[in-house]
């Protein structure tokens, strides 16, 4: 799983969230929807603010979306519910009496210095710090904002950023920095900032989470993405494979609590998975049509009660320009989403994992696929299925940084020091913002090109043919940890 944003052309912005009820199930979040929409991160540097919202309606899910700039909104929290680290500890075999509260005061009292998101903080108000990196600070204040009434609602959150030259410079991660007052870890956005206009409306990527992970734990990919004015969907799926989730019952007010669920005894891994990556894929499709009808005009409920107008996405999102990403089980998730949706126009599949895709579908898949694999992932077998998609379509692309592993393209890369980091496996040789930096112009040149986009982003076409520093065509996978 994974989480981070690198800021771009716009400022990032974390919206309320939302949750609408569909087949008796609701989620509690910031707004009323199928979906629970969260909020978006950007960069000082981006033109665009970014903010981020929930939606929910039998989905779950924060929306990271360019934002006009905000003076004094409120920074939403990296973990916005206690609960999520005791899913934590279970998901990493972890005593929850010990785990959970040492996730909570390590992310929430992590040091300054830790230039990303941190894990497991409480409810807390915290003042945030100034942000880490080089990059000139934002003529804007940087605004966030908190959705939701009750205790427990999510919170979504904005970033201001200064308007970029008309020469597109490339943002240095580096710039990114979370935000560690006593008790909380915040994300460097506005919650709930205002959408900046756009006449044409802004593509539309759904963003699928790894096993183990949820909707917050790759704010910065998607906030850097929607930093370049894209709006970014991060879902939080309900196959059980996010370590925990929620919903609201019928009765108002109730929340059900979802745990990870490992693979049953005397099950096989495939079958079970299987079942799960189907789920996923349909859960993204589900959230591409909910824009759709909010699009149409249709009334979408939302249980979470939230500030967030969904109305204003009538006519801020572009349809016809729609992507599907994801990390890991959410990388192949994103491939069998092309599958089942037409509307997808292509996947960026971060380091993913493929076992629990059948063989029969790999001819299926009509769409072309970026794979951003990191050097100590992948197996020789996971790698040929990917070629066995890169030639039925030349467009399809494989790529490795190098000197990266698995989390390098998830927050936690940034939670902790550098040695530390190194012990736990967190992160590789390889720079975490430099690896961010790759991740994130890749699949920006990518997108540029297949979904037909009038920008500047193709100044990073040569990261698809492996060429670049750190950056190697297909995949070296003989030191893979699997």
């Amino acid at each position: 799983m994974s989480w981070w944003a690198i800021p771009g052309r716009y400022g990032v912005r974390m919206g309320t969230g939302f949750h609408a009820q569909q087949g008796g199930c609701s989620q509690p979040g910031f707004a009323k929807a199928e979906l629970t929409e969260d909020t978006a991160t950007a960069a000082p540097c981006c033109p665009h603010h970014v903010p981020c919202s929930p939606l929910l309606q039998g989905l779950f899910l924060r929306l990271f979306y360019p934002c006009l700039p905000r003076a004094g909104a409120e920074r939403p929290l990296w973990i916005p519910r206690y609960e999520y680290c005791g899913g934590l500890a279970d998901f990493a075999h972890r005593s929850r009496r010990w785990c959970a509260p040492l996730l909570s005061v390590t992310v929430g009292k992590g040091a300054a210095s830790i230039p990303s998101p941190i894990l497991g903080a409480p409810p807390s108000p915290g003042h945030p710090l100034p942000q880490r990196g080089s990059r000139t600070p934002s003529p804007s204040h940087p605004c966030s904002g908190e959705l939701g009434g009750r205790d427990g609602a999510e919170q979504g959150l904005a970033a201001a950023a200064a308007p970029r030259s008309s020469t597109l410079v490339p943002s240095p991660a580096s710039s990114w920095g979370f935000l560690f007052p006593a008790g909380s870890c915040r994300v460097p956005v506005s919650w709930n900032g205002p959408f900046k206009p756009c006449s044409s409306g802004y593509p539309l990527i759904i963003f699928s989470h790894g096993l183990g992970a949820f909707r917050t734990l790759y704010s910065s990919v998607c906030s850097e993405l929607a930093s370049w004015g894209f709006a970014v969907a991060a879902l939080e799926h309900r196959d059980r494979s996010a370590s925990m989730t929620y919903f609201c019952t019928a009765e108002a007010g109730r929340e059900e609590w979802i745990p990870y669920r490992r693979v049953p005894q005397g099950q096989k891994e495939f079958y079970f998975r299987n079942k799960q990556v189907h789920q996923r894929a349909e859960e993204c499709v589900r959230a591409l049509r909910l824009f759709a009808d909010i699009g149409s005009g249709k009334s979408v409920p939302n249980v979470l009660h939230q500030d967030f107008d969904l109305s204003v996405l009538k006519d801020s999102v572009d349809l016809t320009k729609v992507a599907v990403m994801g990390h890991s089980f959410g990388g192949v998730t994103a491939v069998l989403a092309l599958v089942k949706e037409p509307s997808f126009r292509c996947a960026v599949a971060l380091d993913a994992w493929m076992f629990p895709l059948e063989n029969a579908l790999y001819s299926a898949v009509p769409k072309p696929v970026l794979f951003i694999n990191t050097e100590k992932f992948q197996t020789p077998e996971s790698v040929a299925k990917m070629k066995r998609l890169s030639s039925r379509n030349s467009q399809t692309k494989i790529i490795t940084i190098l000197g990266s592993v698995h989390q390098s393209q998830t927050d936690f890369t940034f939670l902790t020091g550098k040695l530390i980091s190194r012990i736990l496996g967190m992160r590789g040789a390889l720079d975490p913002h430099k690896a961010l930096d790759i991740t994130s112009r890749a699949a920006l040149a990518f997108l540029q090109r297949h979904l037909n986009l009038e920008e500047e982003l193709d100044q990073w076409d040569n990261l698809l043919e492996g060429v670049g520093d750190s950056v190697v065509p297909e995949a070296p996978f003989c030191r893979s940890n699997l």
